[in-house]
């Protein structure tokens, strides 16, 4: 065997060793769990009487007939259609701002990632306090400005709209240093050239900046998708209980409630399971939504030469 088959070998062995940790871990955090979840949303399973537990297949039955979880799958995906696009948006205004060279330019760029750095439990509690009815601090301007007191986490017609302001608030500066670094990877010879053409600064931002950011705005709007389905903390410490009315109640927030309030496992992995349906049919459409922009991207990259 010739030494170059044999140093592939140990390359491939040690690529395989490296990889290893992550797919032992991998494999007990997440693919166990996935089908042991399977198995028990096929189960009366109630945590007080393990010995009792037996197969039923009522569980997503029941779940159809559940107002709570249609409750719960409106009040999430309400979040996740406001807060995606609303944080996007932000975090490329954002970057926006902080690609420009101008005094104070570190601070800037520190001052805006410092929440995502912060616990959202502190951030959660900080506001909580900012939220308050009798005395907070949001409703003391409001005073201020001869505007009555709100009820803000108190009123079921604002209280998801609260959530969505600080989760954007918090989540913002991340996005912006990730899209940032796409900025500052966009050519400068393309607009350079777009200049020698008179190209206006909103043309320049359609037909060169939106097409070289796509690839980065892709993961952008995964993580930011993923982090929006995922939505608890801010209900648990914010909301107790869904707040009123159920109107903060998230899927998330009720699955944590029947699997360790109620400790209903059984349902509990039924409703998992359907959450996961839903996650991975919204992950679906993400990608046609994707190819769209891919071929935006194809198009614009076809237009640079053209008229602006």
């Amino acid at each position: 065997m010739s030494k170059t088959s044999l140093r592939q070998k140990r390359i491939d062995r040690t690529g395989w060793l490296f990889m290893l940790p992550a797919l032992v871990f991998g494999t007990v955090f997440l693919v166990v769990p996935i089908i042991m979840c399977f198995g028990f949303s096929f189960t009366d399973f109630y945590m007080l009487r393990p010995e009792a537990m037996k197969f039923t297949f009522e569980n997503y039955a029941n779940i159809f007939h559940d107002e709570l979880f249609g409750k719960a799958i409106t009040n999430t995906l309400l979040f996740v259609v406001i807060t995606v696009p609303v944080q996007c948006a932000v975090a490329l205004g954002l970057a926006l701002l902080a690609n420009k060279t101008f005094k104070g330019y570190g601070v800037f760029k520190l001052a805006y990632f410092a929440p995502v750095i912060t616990s959202m439990t502190v951030v959660s509690l900080l506001f909580e306090i900012l939220y308050k009815e009798d005395g907070g601090v949001f409703n003391l301007i409001l005073n201020s400005l001869g505007i009555a007191s709100q009820g803000f986490l108190n009123d079921p017609s604002q209280a998801m709209l609260c959530i969505v302001f600080m989760s954007v608030w918090q989540g913002a500066g991340y996005q912006m240093i990730i899209i940032l670094a796409g900025l500052q990877g966009v050519s400068k010879e393309l607009y350079e050239a777009a200049e020698l053409d008179g190209a206006s600064a909103w043309n320049k931002f359609v037909h060169i900046t939106l097409p070289g950011i796509a690839p980065i705005s892709s993961f952008v709007l995964i993580i930011t998708l993923v982090g929006a389905f995922k939505m608890f903390t801010q209900v648990q410490i914010l909301t107790p209980d869904g707040g009123v009315d159920y109107s903060t109640i998230t899927i998330v927030y009720y699955i944590f409630q029947k699997d360790m309030s109620e400790k209903l496992v059984g349902y509990g992995s039924a409703i998992s399971m359907l959450f996961t349906i839903v996650f991975v049919l919204a992950t679906v459409g993400k990608n046609f939504a994707m190819k769209g922009v891919g071929k935006y991207k194809e198009y614009r990259e076809h237009m640079i030469g053209g008229a602006y």
